[in-house]
């Protein structure tokens, strides 16, 4: 029985779009070459093996005369920079559109999300990075109890709440309330975010683990949907499930850390019962890209590579592995925000010869090469 696993390293792109500058970027946005350059190089050895430094020049990995992997690079076709679209396309989505992003909400949005929530007011809506507004407004968040909504220019309503003031479940149902609202209204926002914090250590850190995002469906049936729909399994690994509204997924696994995804697809690809293992790795967006901590990115990459010397022995012939990311979000750039990037592109089985397949027009070459492997319609 043939397996696929797809693990996208959220947010790794490998150089700007020819129309980036259309969306606030710089042609020079390039996240891994450039987190390469300035932190003095990558130790990935087992992505080398691959063939990652094939691809383009990436300080401190080697181009080798043997990749073990097909590789190359894959453009966005779909119109945006997100984590939503950029997974939709990779699983066989492309969106004619972009979702909308907004400098503040609305009254509309707003003063429907106090009535329906009786929260009786909010602090922010302004565009932010979250660390740095759970910073700066929780002392007024602590006295007032009010929700702090932000957003980014991403897709995003994002609403954070210390859960020692607010309760989780009560954080929950007010995204619940929010999503409702933003598509009852048509306002075309990807993802409400659920965003947990605590006071640890005298300062206020999101905890990750109790992250939800309530995203909007897909408009169609994707790669994931199809696959359950032949009779086998789908393993959401991250917040794959909340990408896809848990459309197409049979089993999914929440994690709070790179580390904890990482042990989740290594156990399961050693499972061999899972049709399609499908991944994301968040913190290298999350804490490193949006926070523009180079070396913090450069870490997380290379904590990956490690996991690749247990997970590459454990994949037999039947199995493929996949490679990729969702957009960029370069840490040597201005802002806090995505760049809209081409991504890298791996494709590793045993039996398969490694090669260079150019650079590709649209992400749904994984949905292809997947539905090809798995013999799915």
């Amino acid at each position: 029985m043939k397996r696929a696993a797809i693990v996208v390293i959220d947010s790794m792109g490998i150089g700007a779009i020819e129309d980036a500058l259309e969306y606030g970027d710089d042609l020079t946005c390039n996240t891994l070459c450039n987190l390469a350059q300035v932190t003095g190089g990558l130790n990935v050895p087992n992505f080398e093996k691959l063939g990652l430094g094939n691809i383009k020049d990436i300080k401190g990995v080697k181009k080798t005369n043997k990749p073990l992997a097909k590789y190359g690079i894959m453009k966005m076709k779909s119109k945006g920079k997100d984590t939503t679209t950029g997974h939709w396309e990779i699983a066989g989505l492309v969106l004619e559109h972009p979702f909308k992003t907004y400098k503040e909400f609305p009254p509309e949005i707003i003063d429907e999300f106090i009535k329906q929530t009786g929260c009786k007011g909010i602090l922010g809506n302004i565009p932010a990075s979250g660390t740095k507004i759970i910073e700066d407004l929780h002392k007024e968040h602590e006295k007032t109890k009010y929700p702090i909504i932000y957003t980014s220019a991403d897709s995003v309503f994002q609403i954070a709440v210390d859960i020692d003031i607010i309760a989780l479940e009560v954080l929950y149902n007010w995204c619940k309330i929010a999503r409702k609202i933003l598509d009852d209204g048509n306002w075309g926002v990807s993802r409400v975010i659920a965003r947990p914090y605590q006071i640890i250590d005298s300062k206020p850190a999101r905890i990750g683990k109790f992250r939800h995002d309530y995203s909007v469906a897909p408009p169609e049936p994707t790669l994931l949907n199809k696959i359950v729909d032949s009779g086998k399994k789908v393993l959401s690994i991250g917040k794959i499930k909340d990408i896809f509204v848990n459309s197409g997924i049979s089993e999914a696994i929440p994690t709070g850390s790179n580390k904890e995804g990482l042990e989740a697809t290594l156990k399961s690809i050693k499972e061999k019962k899972w049709d399609l293992i499908f991944t994301n790795l968040v913190d290298t967006d999350m804490l490193y890209g949006h926070r523009r901590d180079a070396f913090g990115y450069k870490g997380a990459i290379e904590q990956v590579d490690l996991y690749l010397s247990e997970i590459l022995p454990s994949l037999d012939e039947n199995d493929l592995l996949i490679i990729t990311a969702d957009h960029g979000c370069d840490p040597t750039f201005r802002g806090t925000d995505h760049t809209r990037e081409m991504v890298p592109i791996l494709v590793y089985n045993k039996n398969l010869q490694g090669e260079n397949i150019g650079v590709l027009p649209s992400f749904t070459y994984v949905s292809d090469i997947v539905k090809n492997w798995l013999d799915i319609n």
